[in-house]
């Protein structure tokens, strides 16, 4: 299940994105009571981009943003409350770190849910019920 936090550079202090990854992590982890699940946790992946000021944007103007996207199954993040909770504590994380300089309105978190059979592991394509299998077992 990958992350991707896309920031400009200086939202954060220098060398925080990695924290906030990690925390970003950890929420969406206990928001689906998967703290700690052995075949979940390592499959929980991504990537950090930092992209300079002039290539960010809000309302077509140069914007320093946050971008907090993941690509999960299609059960994931069913439930609204879920959806409420954990797009506004990601929000929160990321608002806190920039020290609360980051206004909460540039700070955006989407959910992209893949295709029912077509999530990869290992070189195995899974179904949603192989993995909540796999899930319910860790």
């Amino acid at each position: 299940m990958p992350l991707t936090l896309t920031l400009t550079e200086g939202v954060l202090p220098k060398g925080q994105e990695k924290l906030a990854f990690t925390r970003l992590c950890d929420a969406m982890l206990k928001w689906h009571g998967l703290s700690g699940n052995k075949f979940l946790t390592p499959n929980v992946v991504g990537s950090i981009h930092l992209l300079t000021g002039e290539n960010t944007f809000s309302g077509s103007k140069e914007t320093p943003v946050v971008f907090v996207e993941w690509k999960m199954p299609s059960f994931s993040f069913a439930t609204r409350e879920l959806q409420l909770g954990y797009i506004e504590e990601a929000t929160d994380i990321v608002h806190e770190m920039s020290g609360g300089n980051q206004p909460r309105e540039h700070i955006w978190v989407n959910v992209i849910h893949a295709v029912d059979g077509a999530w990869g592991v290992g070189g195995v394509a899974m179904t949603n019920a192989q993995r909540g299998e796999a899930v319910a077992k860790g």
